[in-house]
């Protein structure tokens, strides 16, 4: 059985908000979270929640899967 690998979480999250050119200020407040959040979820500090999943999926325009690690795409 396959587990919930937060720092590949935290890459892609990274990465994304990088490819955007957005800081993590600015996507935690377009986003209605906290900064701490994005700054834990990048450094896996913390699990996010399925709400910010879904929200940080619709907003980079990116699966679900693609955000936890389960596809590439």
């Amino acid at each position: 059985m396959r587990v919930f690998d937060k720092k590949v979480f935290g890459e892609r999250l990274k990465a994304l908000r990088n490819e955007k050119n957005i800081g993590q200020n600015k996507l935690a407040e377009h986003l209605g979270l906290s900064n701490a959040s994005i700054s834990y979820w990048e450094t896996g500090k913390q699990e996010p929640c399925a709400e910010a999943i879904f929200k940080l999926a619709v907003y980079f325009d990116v699966t679900a899967d693609y955000l936890l690690g389960l596809s590439e795409y």
